[in-house]
């Protein structure tokens, strides 16, 4: 379900065919399986579809899991019903949280019992233990304690040491946010929006003395050393440490602000940015655990019947930090940097409890990727490594030692992505449910936003629903330790979120203004596309962007239906037409599409996430020999697979894609047929104004203001530039 709940309802009067979590976990499996899978890529036509059936039969994706309909293979019509699921999401979760109660999911290895190390609980209590433990960082921080003037002006301090008052949370709720604008060398155009003051703008520095960010020891000294992969001889010598992009963005997360980048690129800046969000959690989680064992010391000094409130230095619950990542190799890179910058030097290990078991689980084997597959380099990017999407694990810091698979309330920081959590989350009514463990997060850390667009958006707006809540139980905790900004129920309001994303898109900006409530106030980068993924197409083909009049955000659907069957349909019926295909980026309207192609008995094929391999080799064939007019196909599909498909003569984009380089690339498989350009090529694509984000990164800002202004239904002629 990439689509939002608004969007789902919109399509009650069609089948009742939503996704399945398991059948997208088996989809996630096939990325890496079997080198056959490029028989299809080869576009073998004297392939036999006998051949197909029994390649689908030795195919390890199997179709024994439950919800989904068993087995049925297609019919010689190609209609392919019985591979969309039958049961909604939340059944599915139900089902899997009855099964296996809280699971990790391996997809080679299916459910499997979730492991927690409880071995080591009392070694890495907090509670329990003493900055004495580690007599280096002990003085430092009686160093720094006699500096009255250092620990001030320590943006965690700062941070965590303001007390709102009541008439603040007040105005935070009810008063819009002031913003302003601000140009930096790097990051380009941000935004600052805050509701508590005036908008205070930051400027960027332009050098950065690792001295001065307050950096908790000894990540002083070790990320130089982990960072300098990214550096370069250009690196100015009195900034030895950061990237110009590094810089900014730390620049931005070290004052406890929000921030959405929304340029993130796996190929380009991806690790970059890891290495800089690792680096900010990494430094408030020792900073937060070392304030409390410095306060166990001093409680444990003081006076018997000695009433002190000065150590108020806790949550209603240990996890600090969440992070939100796609995949098990994304968590695994994650843990790697935490201990490269936890390990000052070679004699100077750190002590790591688990860690041949995370790499087993989170790691991968080289062997198991076909060394034929040929993809583009972006897609190689976000799919290396082990892609289950279904995991979480917690993580405890404590002084020299790290204990991988903590339980949640013993952990500090917490890895998850949007599916492990909402497996533990549940949903209302449900008997094993728990989210008490989010309700003092400070810094939530959410990266590859675009990829859960592609997964199921749902699992993050559950997700922003039930972070920062009052906890239903005590679970243990020292109310005299627990800051008065988490007794007030007022967590959301010091909580960071550090949003990455590759795009601009409305639900992820919508998660940004409506879920985030910091009270330093926010940052956004907005930067315009000049020129769009447009000037990539090197085919020569008319483009015609065909605007359609909607009254509002939630009647696009519907409209945009109407317009197609109505005014774009019918000029493609005749069989002078053929080879079309229609590139559809909501599953909805697929399945909406793909019903209203059968009721008029129109000659199409149909591929979507969801196909079997059989499926997809005869559909293309199929469409190829023009034995089917019409192709329907999911961005969706696109993005897992990315196969060639042969034979486009006409192009309908539905709705603009969700990533722009996809318009360039969908029209460059036109290039792929064997008779070369020809003249009666087409490209036709659906707009309204509420897609302009979508337009402008695929046409360019110019462009799109222009025509945004137009009158409706107009045709705009243009040519890729390449």
């Amino acid at each position: 379900q990439s689509e939002t709940s608004d969007k789902s309802s919109a399509e009650s009067d069609s089948e009742a065919e939503v996704e399945q979590v398991s059948v997208y976990r088996k989809l996630l499996a096939t990325l890496k399986t079997s080198p056959e899978s490029e028989s299809e890529e080869e576009e073998d036509e004297s392939e036999s579809e006998e051949a197909g059936e029994s390649e689908t039969e030795m195919d390890s994706e199997g179709s024994q899991e439950t919800g989904e309909a068993g087995g049925g293979e297609e019919d010689k019509n190609d209609v392919l019903d019985q591979e969309e699921a039958t049961d909604t999401a939340e059944q599915t979760l139900a089902q899997e949280q009855a099964d296996g109660g809280d699971t990790s999911c391996d997809p080679s290895h299916g459910v499997i019992e979730e492991f927690t190390d409880v071995k080591h609980e009392s070694e890495f209590s907090l509670e329990t233990n003493f900055m004495e433990e580690e007599s280096g960082d002990c003085n430092a921080d009686k160093r720094e304690s006699t500096s009255s003037q250092a620990c001030s002006e320590d943006p965690f301090k700062q941070h965590m040491d303001k007390e709102l008052e009541e008439k603040e949370v007040e105005k935070m709720s009810t008063l819009p946010k002031t913003s302003s604008q601000s140009k930096w060398p790097r990051l380009g155009q941000l935004t600052f929006s805050s509701t508590l003051e005036k908008c205070k703008t930051l400027k960027a520095d332009k050098e950065v003395d690792v001295k001065q960010l307050y950096l908790h020891k000894p990540l002083e000294s070790t990320w130089p050393k982990v960072n300098k992969q990214f550096l370069s001889s250009a690196n100015k010598p009195s900034d030895p440490s950061f990237t110009p992009l590094q810089r900014e963005l730390f620049c931005i997360m070290n004052t406890y602000r929000d921030l959405f980048y929304p340029e993130r690129n796996a190929l380009t800046n991806g690790e970059e940015i890891r290495h800089a969000y690792c680096l900010h959690a990494l430094n408030h989680v020792l900073k937060a655990n070392a304030q409390v064992l410095s306060n166990n010391a001093k409680r444990r000094d003081q006076k018997p019947g000695t009433d002190n409130d000065d150590y108020r230095d806790q949550g209603l619950t240990r996890p600090k930090v969440l992070m939100i990542v796609p995949f098990r190799e994304c968590a695994l890179r994650i843990v790697h940097i935490f201990i490269s910058l936890l390990e000052v030097n070679d004699k100077r290990k750190i002590d790591v409890s688990n860690k041949k078991r995370f790499k087993g689980e989170f790691g991968s084997d080289p062997e198991e990727k076909p060394p034929n597959l040929k993809r583009p380099e972006d897609y190689e990017a976000v799919f290396a490594g082990n892609i289950d999407d279904h995991f979480r694990i917690g993580v405890a810091i404590l002084q020299k030692s790290m204990r991988l698979y903590a339980p949640f309330y013993s952990s500090d920081i917490i890895i998850a992505s949007p599916l492990g959590m909402r497996t533990i989350i549940g949903a209302e009514g449900e008997k094993k449910r728990d989210f008490d463990f989010l309700s003092s997060i400070e810094i939530l850390i959410i990266d590859q936003a675009d990829i859960y667009l592609m997964q199921n958006w749902e699992h993050v707006l559950h997700l922003m629903k039930h972070i920062n809540l009052l906890p239903r139980d005590s679970h243990g905790v020292d109310f005299s330790r627990v800051r008065m900004l988490n007794l007030n129920n007022w967590s959301k309001y010091h909580r960071q979120t550090l949003l990455f994303s590759a795009l601009q898109d409305p639900q992820i900006n919508s998660v940004f203004n409506k879920h985030c409530f910091n009270y330093v106030g926010q940052v956004a980068v907005r930067n315009v596309p000049l020129s769009g993924s447009i000037s990539h197409v090197v085919v020569q083909l008319p483009h015609v962007f065909r605007r359609l009049e909607a009254e509002n955000v939630t009647s696009v659907i519907d409209t945009r239906f109407q317009f197609f069957i109505d005014k774009v349909l019918p000029e493609y019926r005749d069989a002078i037409m053929s080879h079309t295909l229609i590139y559809v980026p909501s599953y909805f309207d697929y399945v909406r599409l793909r019903n209203y192609f059968k009721k008029e008995e129109l000659n199409f094929t149909h591929i979507c996430e969801y196909t079997k391999k059989a499926g997809v080799c005869r559909a293309r064939r199929f469409f190829l020999k023009g034995e089917k007019q019409f192709l329907l196909f999911t961005e969706r599909f696109h993005f897992y697979k990315r196969y060639t498909i042969k034979g486009i003569r006409n192009l309908i984009f539905y709705e603009l894609p969700t990533y722009s380089h996809f318009y360039s690339e969908i029209c460059n498989m036109m290039k792929a047929t064997d008779n070369g350009v020809d003249a009666t090529w087409t490209c036709t694509v659906l707009y309204s104004k509420y897609d302009a984000q979508k337009l402008a990164a695929v046409v360019g800002i110019d462009r799109t203001a222009q025509m945004l202004q137009s009158k409706k239904n107009v045709h705009l002629f243009v040519t890729g530039e390449n």
